[in-house]
């Protein structure tokens, strides 16, 4: 059963709480320490207002008493004490920066490595069904905004919101009817950030969809770029991109519209509640209107004066809200992306049965061991408790077997096969026959919807993938090689192989040759899938390391397809030695390559119309003696 958590329901507040406990999960002592002090900081920037009032009413009650003296020392005593609050404010904001630097950084870290992980479990219809460029925009766009959001926007929003709150309470405390006409422009301010900024949301969240879209087309294009020359299909490309590329344009100049709107639009009302404001209070004072207030204090200019400061310390934290909104409104989409790659459902495994190093005991039964002695045994646990062990052969067979990729679009029709252990069998038949698909039902890429596959009388459903796997062996006819040197991709196929080991899987391969005559032998290193390799010596490498992993099970997609006459005449005398002993299924166009098969089964439109040798087969005159003698092309 997958233990991960339920896909989100991709509403933003649902995302941005999922994201919130999964910060505290990360850091649950740093991000409380974090949060205090933005909370101390903000409200620290609000108190200045407070000693305004007082220092205010200090100088208006010295010019009525013409005590100076006394009043300069009140005055420097409240100076100093908005002093002491400064440098605790500066403290704060010193301390807050520092963290959210760790925190964002090791939030950033632990999403990648999330999502890497996860990917790593997820089966191959997902990579076979999702644009590669636009996987690749998760771990690069919906990241960094991820990262803004985290680091400036929701930090600036909480001072934001904190100071409004402050500076609204110190208002009330002041006079109630001024902050009356502060909300109301308040509210004026909320209708505005309403109908914009959800514009602005709107395309932002297409935004980040257009530009994984249109990633994934340039990765494409890179990838086949080759097949653009030789087809001159360089305006036609070009057209392609323009229309995604004028997608993307028409969202985010849409998004930044609204969002570059909107900033201008505040900052006006801002400054006309700043005037009204002014004119109010200028009223109230010229009228000897008795203040409303929490304090009870007289109203008088050491009200009105700090009270217009508070004015524009309030419309620009709302302002900045309202700016950061829409930063948080990106994240939350790029965010969202995230964990509907974290939340993709993983490969199921349902499998129990192991393969396990084992020995052959005296009476001819095998036991399990920790070393490794080359005799393989799957362990199949019983519901009664008991362990049997059986023999790890090779012998592949499958019944009645129906698949499709997609509900209701069948691709394989009862298919029917076995491949005893040592057996070479072979598959021919025009391109989208089934040949590639009978191999990935083997490996269990794909669960089949109807029929057996068993391996060594076992039921390969019951046998864990990993296992699985590990007793197969593949050679395709795309060719993968990673970074790092060619004795490391040889020991891709079996990372505790030795020196020699690799060295003689090469030589079992016919790359032992061109190998040695690398600027550097088996450790010149391989960078982009080893572009400064020819197209056959990459191939000759993919099978050096399938031979190292020394599989009892070898499956040879056009192993030699991308291989010149003369090599393959050298890479087939390796080939012969590593299938040796071995259980082999060959997908060839070449038939010259599978003459010497077990047995040969002619597939058309997922349907095995022929099978037998190379012999038989000519016999029967049927469609194989048609494509051998060139009557009927392959595809």
């Amino acid at each position: 059963m997958s233990n991960r958590k339920p896909r989100n329901d991709g509403g933003r507040k649902a995302v941005l709480l999922r994201l919130v406990r999964m910060l505290f999960s990360f850091y649950p002592v740093l991000l409380p320490i974090t949060l205090i002090c933005i909370l101390f900081n903000a409200i620290i920037s609000s108190v200045p207002s407070v000693f305004m009032q007082n220092i205010i009413a200090a100088v208006e009650k010295s010019w009525q008493t013409g005590d100076w003296a006394g009043v300069s020392g009140q005055i420097l005593g409240l100076v100093g004490i908005l002093a002491t609050f400064y440098v605790l404010s500066l403290a704060a904001g010193f301390v807050y920066t520092q963290l959210m630097a760790v925190i964002t950084q090791g939030v950033l870290a632990k999403m990648r490595e999330k999502m890497f992980n996860g990917m790593q479990d997820l089966p191959i219809k997902y990579f076979d069904t999702h644009n590669h460029g636009d996987v690749m925009s998760y771990y690069t766009n919906d990241i960094d905004t991820l990262r803004q959001m985290i680091s400036q926007s929701i930090p600036q929003l909480i001072i934001s919101a904190v100071t409004v709150i402050t500076v609204l309470c110190i208002m009330l405390y002041f006079s109630i009817w001024l902050t009356l006409v502060v909300l109301l422009g308040v509210v004026a301010m909320t209708l505005v950030v309403k109908k914009i900024g959800g514009s602005s949301a709107r395309y932002f969240i297409r935004q980040q969809q257009a530009i994984g879209r249109t990633e994934g087309f340039v990765e494409e294009m890179m990838n086949g770029q080759k097949v653009v020359k030789v087809f001159c299909h360089e305006e036609e490309t070009k057209e392609a991109f323009d229309v995604i590329n004028d997608s993307l344009f028409s969202d985010s100049e849409k998004a930044n519209r609204y969002a570059n709107m909107l900033m201008p639009i505040l900052n006006n009302i801002g400054n006309v509640l700043y005037v009204v404001v002014a004119l109010v209070g200028g009223i109230l004072l010229l009228s000897h209107a008795p203040n409303i207030s929490v304090s009870g204090l007289a109203f008088n200019i050491s009200i009105v004066v700090p009270f217009l400061n508070m004015t524009k310390q309030f419309a620009g934290n709302i302002s900045q809200v309202s700016n950061q909104l829409n930063s948080v409104i990106m994240g939350l989409a790029g965010t969202k992306r995230i964990f509907d790659l974290i939340d993709e459902e993983p490969e199921v495994d349902n499998g129990y049965v192991t393969l396990v190093n084992a020995r052959e005991k005296r009476d001819g039964t095998l036991e399990e061991c920790d070393e490794r002695t080359n005799v393989w045994a799957w362990k199949h646990p019983h519901g009664d408790g008991t362990v049997t062990y059986t023999r790890l052969a090779g012998d592949v067979r499958m019944f009645d077997v129906d698949f499709g990729y997609e509900p209701g679009k069948t691709v394989l029709h009862d298919v029917s096969l076995y491949a005893k252990p040592g057996q070479k069998v072979a598959f021919v038949g025009s391109t989208g026959a089934g040949k590639t698909t009978i191999t990935n039902l083997i490996n269990r890429f794909y669960d089949i919807a109807d029929g057996k596959i068993r391996y060594d009388g076992i039921n390969i459903n019951k046998i864990h993938k990993s296992d699985l796997r590990r007793s197969l062996g593949m050679v395709l006819q795309d060719t993968n090689l990673f970074t790092g040197t060619v004795m490391d991709n040889i020991r891709y196929g079996r990372l505790e192989a030795s020196d020699e080991e690799c060295i003689a899987a090469a030589q079992l391969a016919g790359a032992h040759d061109f190998i040695t005559r690398l600027p550097q032998g088996y450790d010149t290193p391989l960078s982009g899938n080893g572009a400064s390799l020819s197209q056959g010596q990459r191939q000759l490498l993919s099978i050096a390391r399938a031979a190292v992993a020394d599989p009892p099970v070898m499956i040879l997609d056009e192993a030699t397809s991308s291989i010149d006459t003369r090599t393959e005449a050298i890479v087939q005398q390796g080939m012969d030695a590593l299938m040796t002993g071995r259980t082999v299924f060959v997908i060839a166009h070449r038939l010259s390559t599978v003459q010497n098969s077990d047995a040969i089964m002619v597939l058309d439109h997922g349907r095995i119309i022929e099978r037998g040798t190379h012999e038989d087969l000519l016999a029967l005159k049927g469609t194989y003696y048609q494509l051998f003698t060139g009557a009927l092309e392959l595809d």
